[in-house]
């Protein structure tokens, strides 16, 4: 049974509290979670609404459907990789996928979501989101590459959502895939214009699949990648 929905409580609902509290439940219904992460993730979107007013963390134009819209985007990816325990998010932004991830494996002995950010306000949002909800998180404040370059150990899937073209990610994931991650990548309508531009630098194999929010949103799925040409800079661009 899932927690209490925070928006149903108050006598005098506004119509963005009311639109919201209607995505939430839509939005449990398609990507389901135990009522421990159901309240994380209260916490969590409650937080994100306090510091929008000062940090642009999402477009206002999803405020009605963050549910839906953000939080269920980033639940789908687990049923791609359910055994993964250890998950890095580039450019987490407000959290998506990366928080949302980590509220939901916050019980998963072992688990952990590397977020790296490099805005120091979204960086600060993150840490702050961390913290309020117990999410199984930490925060890299910093650019992709560097940090990359120095996280150690196994990596079982990366993760990015609306931060740059796919030739320029797979540059960016090339030493975690190497070594044996999954590659998840959140895209939108262009996804068949970057494929074919991604194509021109690697060689790939991806497995694309609809997105259950609907709309034209995909997920590429990647297990190798491998470049066509040594002479590639490091993202993704000929020399």
């Amino acid at each position: 049974m899932g927690s209490a929905n925070p928006y149903s409580s108050r006598s005098t609902e506004s119509p963005l509290e009311q639109r919201l509290a209607a995505d939430r439940a839509r939005a449990l219904v398609l990507t389901p979670v135990s009522r421990e992460t159901e309240a994380r993730l209260d916490r969590y979107i409650s937080l994100l609404q306090t510091w929008q007013a000062k940090t642009n963390l999402v477009s206002p134009t999803t405020l009605g459907t963050l549910w839906s819209r953000h939080v269920s985007d980033s639940l789908q990816l687990l049923a791609f990789a359910p055994v993964a325990k250890v998950w890095v998010d580039f450019g987490s932004g407000g959290g998506f996928p990366g928080l949302v991830l980590a509220c939901a494996l916050a019980d998963k002995p072992g688990a952990v979501v590397h977020l790296i950010e490099r805005n120091g306000k979204k960086a600060s949002f993150l840490r702050e989101a961390a913290r309020v909800t117990g999410a199984a998180a930490v925060i890299h404040l910093g650019d992709v590459k560097d940090t990359v370059d120095r996280l150690t150990g196994p990596i079982d899937c990366v993760t990015a959502r609306a931060v740059a073209p796919l030739h320029q990610l797979l540059a960016l994931a090339e030493p975690l895939i190497k070594k044996g991650a999954k590659a998840l990548f959140l895209k939108g309508q262009d996804i068949e214009a970057e494929l074919t531009e991604a194509t021109k630098y690697w060689k790939i194999e991806p497995r694309l699949h609809s997105s259950l929010t609907g709309g034209q949103g995909w997920i590429v799925e990647l297990d190798r990648i491998e470049r066509r040409n040594l002479s590639h800079s490091d993202d993704g661009i000929p020399r």
